[in-house]
């Protein structure tokens, strides 16, 4: 099966144009955003939910998406993350981006599983 964007043939997930779209909704979102920890809960919800709203308008018709979101208070230290998947290496693939202002950092992944 060829993997391309028309109507009628599958659209393979494209990391890079995941990334460009969780970017978009990132920086449209927090630009301003100061770090409030009684409005984090909502506010990652809220994130996960447009991000995965926007991907499904990407015409990802076969695959189920899973949008994470993470969001911490800015104070100039380190954070590592990591993930580990059991999938398709040939369907399947994620996509992440990393927003920091002066307080507060977000880390969004979406990945994408391919239905058979």
């Amino acid at each position: 099966m060829k993997w391309v964007g028309y109507t009628g043939h599958i659209r393979r997930f494209r990391t890079a144009a995941v990334r460009d779209c969780i970017r978009s909704v990132l920086k449209e979102e927090l630009k301003s955003k100061q770090y409030i920890p009684e409005e984090v809960p909502q506010l990652t919800r809220s994130l996960s939910e447009t991000i995965k709203e926007k991907l499904k308008d990407m015409g990802f018709d076969r695959y189920k998406m899973v949008v994470q979101v993470v969001i911490g208070e800015q104070r100039g230290e380190g954070v590592k993350m990591a993930a580990r998947c059991f999938w398709d290496a040939d369907t399947d693939n994620y996509a992440e981006e990393v927003f920091m202002n002066e307080y507060l950092f977000c880390v969004a992944a979406a990945f994408g599983c391919f239905y058979y």
